[in-house]
């Protein structure tokens, strides 16, 4: 571990924590299970730490903490516990103690001390140690305080020491619950009900993307880890649950990146007799009250940038922002697959047979325009050809009442008004299958369970899906996904 002293060192430190294990067995007190903590060191700062030393001490208030060692400055030990850190106070009569029962506190280990509550001259809190325990000895000295883990791979890998030692790490997570518990508190107070639906699929839907395949013994049939949820959300609609959402783990057999973990965490919700529009004034005031809920405010910054959540989103079909950011393709050249596919082709887009207008679009959509979309934009009127899901629009059915969020160049959620029209959707997944046999190991498969739920009637429905993981990124300033997943997939550790 590069961040600890050399091996040798290491080897030593953990050797001697050893053996003072050994002792501790041999008394039959190595790991009490007996303390009980009362107070947290972040409530005790709170409550206590604008107190006078003379009005703390009148108080004569008498605590029971319990964490980790992680500094010790003379006398005194910092213990930290999940609320943060606070100081205890060993006088020569415990010190003593200390070296007669447990032979030293190790720096990283866990103990329970009760005893009244003091400040001293410079005005920190502490704890006065009168009655004290060694929970649990910790046999591993931990990285270097000025260093930290400095390599980024090792704190992913051991993500536990990276909490232990950097509290920014902690104050990431600590706020994609806060983001996650928002969610849910704002969809709940709208009359949505959260519901859970199956990780293991007969068949993988609800999006383009390949699929972790897994086997089931007992029905003796291949299984699928989701891709997404979404048939299975509107299966609840068609029977009646009218708001829906889940907070859903999916697992997509693709690349890892800085914006991908093949296991990730989306928000998708759906709501009968609404529309497409419908779901961008939701979205638009959710993440605008999310913004003002952890971060107190709507102006985003992110990697240097800012983003003005206050002001109306942004709001652009797929041609109009490919023209926008193109100023030298015209709209009549873009209706012609010939002359798009010679544009494509001129912008180094490998450019299959099979692809349409629609694909065609998308394909010079995603290389000149997305990674240009920094202000909150809401980018609607996907083709039809790459929405196999989307109601088509009345007024152009070359195209779906369809949108895609970004912020930063980056893709945060897709919605659209459902395709509720159960031949339509045949005839789709039927286009998918096709794809699938000329190769595309993304296309959808032919879900005739999903065919005869739409048949017993889905009312008209818009629905959504939010990348949490990426929407984390965005309100916690995290450069890598990896950054805001507590155990990200990584390649297998190479020996030393």
């Amino acid at each position: 571990m590069t961040d600890i002293p050399d091996s040798t060192d290491e080897h030593k430190l953990i050797a001697e924590r050893r053996a003072r294990l050994a002792a501790l067995r041999q008394r039959g007190r190595a790991f009490p299970n007996e303390f009980r903590r009362d107070d947290f060191a972040g409530d005790l700062q709170e409550a206590y730490g604008a107190l006078t030393k003379e009005e703390l001490e009148a108080r004569a208030h008498r605590v029971s903490v319990a964490g980790r060692i992680m500094a010790r400055r003379g006398p005194f030990l910092v213990l930290q516990d999940m609320s943060g850190r606070i100081q205890l106070y060993a006088d020569k009569a415990v010190q003593q103690d200390i070296a007669a029962r447990w032979g030293q506190w190790d720096i990283g280990d866990l103990v329970g001390v009760r005893g009244p509550l003091h400040k001293s001259g410079r005005g920190d809190l502490y704890v006065l140690m009168q009655d004290y325990e060694l929970l649990t000895k910790s046999l591993r000295p931990l990285p270097d305080k000025y260093h930290g883990l400095a390599d980024r791979e090792q704190r992913y890998r051991q993500r536990y020491v990276d909490l232990i030692i950097n509290e920014e790490s902690r104050a990431v997570f600590q706020r994609r619950s806060r983001i996650i518990d928002f969610i849910r508190h704002y969809l709940n107070q709208r009359g949505f009900m959260e519901v859970e639906t199956p990780m293991m699929q007969p068949i993988p839907g609800g999006a383009t993307a390949r699929p972790f395949v897994t086997y089931h013994n007992t029905l003796e049939q291949e299984m699928f880890l989701r891709v997404a949820p979404e048939l299975y959300l509107k299966r609840l609609v068609v029977g009646g649950f009218e708001k829906v959402y889940e907070i859903n783990r999916n697992f997509r057999n693709e690349g890892l990146s800085t914006r991908h973990n093949p296991e990730f965490t989306m928000l998708e919700f759906y709501q009968a007799y609404a529309d497409y529009r419908d779901l961008m004034d939701l979205t638009e005031d959710l993440l605008r009250e999310l913004c003002l809920e952890v971060l107190g405010t709507t102006r985003v910054v992110y990697q240097g940038n800012q983003y003005d959540f206050a002001a109306p989103f942004r709001r652009l079909t797929v041609l109009e922002s490919i023209l926008h950011f193109n100023p030298g393709l015209s709209a009549t050249a873009l209706e012609d697959v010939a002359a798009t596919r010679r544009i494509a082709e001129g912008l180094g887009i490998p450019c299959k047979a099979s692809w349409g207008l629609g694909k065609l679009h998308i394909e010079i959509f995603e290389k000149t325009v997305e990674g240009r979309l920094d202000q909150p934009t809401f980018i609607t009127e996907y083709p039809t050809e790459v929405s196999p899901l989307a109601r088509r629009s009345d007024d152009n059915p070359f195209v779906t009442d369809r949108f895609e969020f970004f912020v930063g160049g980056r893709e945060i959620a897709n919605g659209f008004s459902e395709l509720n029209d159960p031949e339509d959707q045949m005839e789709r997944f039927l286009a998918q299958v096709r794809e699938k046999d000329a190769g595309d190991a993304e296309a959808m498969h032919f879900d005739a369970d999903y065919i005869r739920a739409l048949e017993y009637g889905l009312p008209p429905t818009a629905g959504e899906g939010i990348g949490i993981d990426r929407l984390v990124m965005l309100l916690t300033d995290s450069p890598s996904i990896r950054d805001v997943l507590l155990f990200p997939h990584l390649r297998p550790e190479r020996e030393a």
